[in-house]
């Protein structure tokens, strides 16, 4: 059994897995996990591309500080942000203030292998999808560096293999979980 002592923010490039890591480190420890790409959905009651397309990427981006901020106050747990979500500087500090930050980096072909067929990636809505990913990820790689955690993966990296990486780092660090 695990005591989680504060929220840990999974972060990354969109196709790098937080989602599905997060889903396996909660349950692996018996911890809560929040998406916040859903939070926000079920709070629009729209699709993130519904809400891009309608109301724009600003809107989006304010909606997201709004949910991740409550989010992070909230009960501890697992959350798993979207790939903008650690660009926002308002963000970077609420994670740094109420919780830690583990950012899955994976390189630009895994991530492109992972969603080039995903029709739900608003920013990649462009004539040269695979151009425009590469060209957001060399944009937030000085960002997502400022993680206090970074977890690498590649091609190859299976979901319990990145699961019980973060697990590892988090546990290493009594300040954020312990056993109980």
């Amino acid at each position: 059994m695990y005591e989680l002592k504060k929220p840990v923010a999974l972060v990354g490039m969109m196709g790098s897995g937080k989602s599905a890591v997060g889903k396996a480190v909660s349950s692996a420890l018996s911890v809560p996990f929040n998406d916040a790409d859903d939070e926000i959905e079920h709070a629009a009651r729209l699709s993130i591309p519904e809400i891009f397309e309608r109301h724009g990427e600003k809107f989006f981006r304010d909606k997201e500080n709004q949910v991740v901020t409550r989010l992070l106050k909230g009960p501890p747990s697992i959350l798993a942000t979207g790939g903008g979500a650690f660009i926002n500087k308002n963000i970077r500090l609420s994670i740094k203030n109420y919780g830690v930050s583990v950012w899955l980096n994976a390189d630009i072909e895994t991530l492109w292998n992972r969603v080039k067929h995903k029709k739900s990636r608003p920013l990649l809505r462009t004539k040269n999808p695979k151009e425009t990913l590469t060209n957001i990820y060399k944009d937030r790689l000085d960002i997502y560096s400022k993680a206090e955690i970074t977890i690498n993966s590649h091609e190859k990296s299976s979901l319990e293999e990145m699961a019980n990486l973060v697990i590892k780092s988090l546990l290493s660090r009594n300040y954020i979980i312990e056993r109980i």
